[in-house]
């Protein structure tokens, strides 16, 4: 089988390109830059349709293609993130009505964040959209709507929670946070994280190619997403830390403007719960936070 990845250069793609290239498969990876990594490189602008559009005719395409989320919400940092998920995206979607022979299936990324601040509110893959944040629902938005126009014979749009892997931006900053001290609920802790562990990351994205009955939307999240209070109370108990004072919202907005990030990352959240997956039966090796944790973070 080939695997065509697009945006595999980051901690994700990697992840996703090394667990198929193991199994065997053909690893295609289109790339601005070409690394020297073990799996096939081919050079595409992410923009244009070029000779890099042979490679889809027939194949599995993985669509990842976005620069990070973590940048302050300006007008041009939400112009940026939207670029570069739409551009790739159309790019695939016009390479494909080109194919002689279009994907079997196109995998496309998205984001829980899609749902913008859902309060208390359990969200399954049936649960409506948000307005905004900007930063968050429009930019998941133009990403799924420009992805709709890809021909496959199936597509399944991933809503992706929060990747918990080691040596990635999201866990790296809450274990440093608590570290040194600051490991204690952000603002009220009553904001929902909808979370998932990379092992069953990568599972799903397995399952997401090999079964037929996997359409449209799918949350990757595990079926037990948490209160800021107990993720951050899990990751002192992880890391074997004492117990921290609160961190209060406006210390957190002051705090992302000199980390350059957006603080509506750490005061926002949503309870999305993977409702197609346990239909299908889906069985996760790590359901839970605290058994989550322990593993990413035992000491080697």
């Amino acid at each position: 089988m080939k695997v065509v990845l697009a945006g595999g250069s980051g901690s994700l793609g990697r992840r996703i390109a090394a667990a198929f290239s193991s199994d065997g498969h053909d690893v295609v990876i289109l790339t601005r830059r070409p690394q020297g990594r073990e799996v096939r490189e081919v050079v595409w602008d992410g923009r244009s349709v070029g000779d890099w559009a042979a490679e889809i005719e027939g194949a599995v395409v993985v669509n990842l293609a976005g620069e990070l989320v973590d940048r302050r919400a300006t007008p041009e940092g939400i112009a940026l993130l939207t670029a570069s998920r739409v551009e790739p995206t159309r790019a695939i979607a016009q390479a494909s009505k080109l194919a002689s022979t279009p994907p079997v299936v196109l995998v496309q990324a998205s984001t829980t964040a899609i749902y913008g601040d859902a309060g208390d509110a359990i969200l399954d893959e049936s649960a409506p959209v948000a307005e905004g944040p900007p930063q968050m629902a429009g930019v998941a938005r133009a990403w799924e709507d420009a992805a709709r126009e890809v021909r496959a014979d199936r597509t399944v749009v991933l809503r992706t929670a929060i990747v918990l892997d080691t040596g990635t931006p999201a866990l790296d900053r809450l274990v440093t946070l608590t570290r040194f001290g600051l490991g204690g609920r952000i603002a009220s802790g009553r904001q929902w994280v909808s979370w998932i562990h990379i092992a069953d990351f990568l599972r799903i994205v397995q399952r997401a190619v090999d079964d037929p009955s996997l359409d449209g939307v799918v949350h990757v999240s595990s079926p037990y997403p948490v209160t800021n209070r107990e993720l951050m109370r899990s990751l002192r108990h992880a890391l074997h830390r004492p117990p921290s004072p609160p961190t209060p919202a406006a210390l957190v907005r002051v705090g992302a403007m000199f980390m350059r990030t957006d603080p509506a990352l750490a005061l926002l959240g949503r309870r999305a719960v993977p409702r197609k997956l346990l239909d299908a039966g889906f069985s996760f090796e790590f359901p839970r936070l605290d058994d989550a944790l322990d593993d990413l973070l035992r000491p080697t």
